[in-house]
Protein backbone atom coordinates (compact mmCIF):
# COMPACT_ATOMS: atom_id res chain seq x y z
CA UNK A 1 0.00 0.00 0.00
CA UNK A 2 1.42 3.36 -1.03
CA UNK A 3 0.26 6.60 0.65
CA UNK A 4 0.88 9.71 -1.44
CA UNK A 5 0.18 13.41 -0.93
CA UNK A 6 -1.57 14.82 -3.98
CA UNK A 7 -1.01 18.13 -5.72
CA UNK A 8 -3.92 19.82 -7.50
CA UNK A 9 -3.21 18.12 -10.82
CA UNK A 10 -3.14 14.72 -9.12
CA UNK A 11 -6.51 15.42 -7.47
CA UNK A 12 -7.89 15.78 -11.00
CA UNK A 13 -6.00 12.67 -12.11
CA UNK A 14 -7.53 10.53 -9.35
CA UNK A 15 -10.93 12.26 -9.21
CA UNK A 16 -12.83 9.21 -10.53
CA UNK A 17 -11.23 6.88 -7.98
CA UNK A 18 -11.80 9.38 -5.18
CA UNK A 19 -15.46 9.65 -6.21
CA UNK A 20 -15.78 5.85 -6.16
CA UNK A 21 -14.21 5.74 -2.69
CA UNK A 22 -16.56 8.44 -1.44
CA UNK A 23 -19.60 6.63 -2.84
CA UNK A 24 -18.49 3.37 -1.21
CA UNK A 25 -17.92 5.15 2.11
CA UNK A 26 -21.36 6.76 2.07
CA UNK A 27 -23.07 3.57 0.88
CA UNK A 28 -21.33 1.79 3.75
CA UNK A 29 -23.06 4.08 6.24
CA UNK A 30 -20.28 6.52 7.12
CA UNK A 31 -21.44 10.03 7.86
CA UNK A 32 -19.06 12.22 5.88
CA UNK A 33 -21.48 14.94 4.82
CA UNK A 34 -23.48 13.20 2.10
CA UNK A 35 -26.73 11.26 1.85
CA UNK A 36 -27.09 7.83 0.28
CA UNK A 37 -27.20 6.92 -2.43
CA UNK A 38 -24.47 9.38 -3.35
CA UNK A 39 -24.77 10.65 -6.90
CA UNK A 40 -21.48 9.84 -8.59
CA UNK A 41 -21.49 13.08 -10.60
CA UNK A 42 -21.89 15.02 -7.36
CA UNK A 43 -18.95 13.14 -5.84
CA UNK A 44 -16.77 13.88 -8.88
CA UNK A 45 -17.75 17.57 -8.75
CA UNK A 46 -17.02 17.73 -5.02
CA UNK A 47 -13.52 16.35 -5.50
CA UNK A 48 -12.83 18.62 -8.47
CA UNK A 49 -13.70 21.60 -6.27
CA UNK A 50 -11.11 20.44 -3.71
CA UNK A 51 -8.29 20.83 -6.27
CA UNK A 52 -8.45 24.63 -5.94
CA UNK A 53 -7.96 24.36 -2.18
CA UNK A 54 -4.99 22.06 -2.70
CA UNK A 55 -3.48 24.50 -5.21
CA UNK A 56 -3.97 27.39 -2.76
CA UNK A 57 -2.37 25.50 0.13
CA UNK A 58 -5.62 25.46 2.11
CA UNK A 59 -6.05 21.70 1.83
CA UNK A 60 -3.68 18.74 1.86
CA UNK A 61 -4.97 15.42 0.47
CA UNK A 62 -3.38 11.99 0.76
CA UNK A 63 -4.49 8.81 -0.96
CA UNK A 64 -3.66 5.19 -0.23
CA UNK A 65 -3.43 2.99 -3.31
CA UNK A 66 -2.89 -0.68 -3.94
CA UNK A 67 -3.56 -2.86 -6.97
CA UNK A 68 -4.19 0.22 -9.14
CA UNK A 69 -7.07 1.53 -7.04
CA UNK A 70 -7.59 4.12 -4.35
CA UNK A 71 -8.54 2.44 -1.07
CA UNK A 72 -8.34 5.36 1.32
CA UNK A 73 -7.89 9.08 1.73
CA UNK A 74 -7.47 11.72 4.41
CA UNK A 75 -7.18 15.50 4.26
CA UNK A 76 -6.07 18.41 6.39
CA UNK A 77 -7.87 21.75 6.04
CA UNK A 78 -5.80 24.79 6.99
CA UNK A 79 -7.49 27.99 8.21
CA UNK A 80 -6.62 31.19 6.38
CA UNK A 81 -6.68 33.56 9.34
CA UNK A 82 -3.40 34.77 10.88
CA UNK A 83 -4.43 33.78 14.42
CA UNK A 84 -5.10 30.15 13.47
CA UNK A 85 -2.03 29.13 11.51
CA UNK A 86 -1.02 26.77 14.31
CA UNK A 87 -3.99 24.46 13.75
CA UNK A 88 -5.66 22.33 11.10
CA UNK A 89 -8.80 20.25 10.79
CA UNK A 90 -8.60 16.58 9.93
CA UNK A 91 -11.31 15.92 7.33
CA UNK A 92 -12.66 13.16 5.12
CA UNK A 93 -10.80 10.14 6.46
CA UNK A 94 -12.23 7.36 4.29
CA UNK A 95 -11.33 3.71 3.88
CA UNK A 96 -13.00 1.53 1.25
CA UNK A 97 -15.10 -1.25 2.79
CA UNK A 98 -12.86 -3.83 1.07
CA UNK A 99 -9.81 -2.49 2.94
CA UNK A 100 -11.20 -2.00 6.44
CA UNK A 101 -9.86 -3.79 9.48
CA UNK A 102 -6.25 -3.88 8.24
CA UNK A 103 -4.87 -0.69 9.80
CA UNK A 104 -5.29 1.59 6.80
CA UNK A 105 -7.36 4.16 8.71
CA UNK A 106 -4.68 4.37 11.39
CA UNK A 107 -1.95 4.65 8.75
CA UNK A 108 -3.74 7.53 7.03
CA UNK A 109 -4.38 9.22 10.37
CA UNK A 110 -0.72 8.88 11.35
CA UNK A 111 0.38 10.22 7.96
CA UNK A 112 -1.75 13.34 8.36
CA UNK A 113 -0.65 13.86 11.97
CA UNK A 114 3.04 13.56 11.05
CA UNK A 115 2.70 15.90 8.07
CA UNK A 116 0.92 18.44 10.28
CA UNK A 117 3.65 18.23 12.92
CA UNK A 118 6.34 18.56 10.23
CA UNK A 119 4.61 21.74 9.01
CA UNK A 120 4.63 23.19 12.53
CA UNK A 121 0.95 22.57 13.19
CA UNK A 122 0.54 22.16 16.93
CA UNK A 123 -3.19 21.47 17.19
CA UNK A 124 -5.50 19.25 15.16
CA UNK A 125 -9.27 18.99 15.52
CA UNK A 126 -12.04 16.97 13.94
CA UNK A 127 -15.64 15.95 14.29
CA UNK A 128 -17.16 12.54 13.69
CA UNK A 129 -20.51 10.86 14.12
CA UNK A 130 -21.11 9.94 17.73
CA UNK A 131 -20.89 6.19 18.44
CA UNK A 132 -19.37 5.50 15.02
CA UNK A 133 -16.45 3.10 14.49
CA UNK A 134 -14.29 6.16 13.78
CA UNK A 135 -14.54 7.17 17.43
CA UNK A 136 -12.63 4.05 18.47
CA UNK A 137 -9.85 4.91 16.02
CA UNK A 138 -9.47 8.50 17.25
CA UNK A 139 -9.61 7.55 20.93
CA UNK A 140 -7.03 4.78 20.50
CA UNK A 141 -4.78 7.19 18.57
CA UNK A 142 -4.64 9.61 21.49
CA UNK A 143 -7.24 12.17 20.45
CA UNK A 144 -9.13 13.93 23.25
CA UNK A 145 -12.92 13.93 23.21
CA UNK A 146 -14.34 17.40 23.86
CA UNK A 147 -18.06 16.75 23.74
CA UNK A 148 -21.11 15.96 21.67
CA UNK A 149 -23.40 18.23 19.68
CA UNK A 150 -26.76 16.43 19.46
CA UNK A 151 -28.59 16.14 16.13
CA UNK A 152 -25.72 17.88 14.35
CA UNK A 153 -25.88 16.18 10.96
CA UNK A 154 -27.91 13.64 9.05
CA UNK A 155 -26.31 10.24 8.52
CA UNK A 156 -26.36 8.77 4.98
CA UNK A 157 -29.91 7.52 5.62
CA UNK A 158 -31.11 11.01 6.57
CA UNK A 159 -31.40 10.41 10.35
CA UNK A 160 -30.08 13.21 12.54
CA UNK A 161 -27.13 12.08 14.66
CA UNK A 162 -24.87 13.67 17.19
CA UNK A 163 -21.32 14.60 16.33
CA UNK A 164 -18.39 14.26 18.70
CA UNK A 165 -15.60 16.83 18.68
CA UNK A 166 -11.98 15.78 19.21
CA UNK A 167 -8.60 17.49 19.32
CA UNK A 168 -4.97 16.42 19.48
CA UNK A 169 -2.00 18.49 20.61
CA UNK A 170 1.06 17.85 18.45
CA UNK A 171 3.65 20.08 20.07
CA UNK A 172 4.76 23.67 20.38
CA UNK A 173 6.72 24.49 17.21
CA UNK A 174 5.89 27.47 15.00
CA UNK A 175 3.97 26.79 11.76
CA UNK A 176 6.10 26.68 8.61
CA UNK A 177 3.41 26.69 5.96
Amino acid sequence: MIVTRLDADQVHLYVEELADLMADTVDGGASIGFLAPLDRAAAVAWWKERAAGVAAGQLAVWIARADDRTLGTVSLAFPDKPNSRHRAELVKLMVHRDARGRGLGRRLLTTAEQAAADAGITLLHLDTETDSPAERLYTSAGWTRVGVIPDYAADPGGVLRGTTLYYKNLGTTAPTR
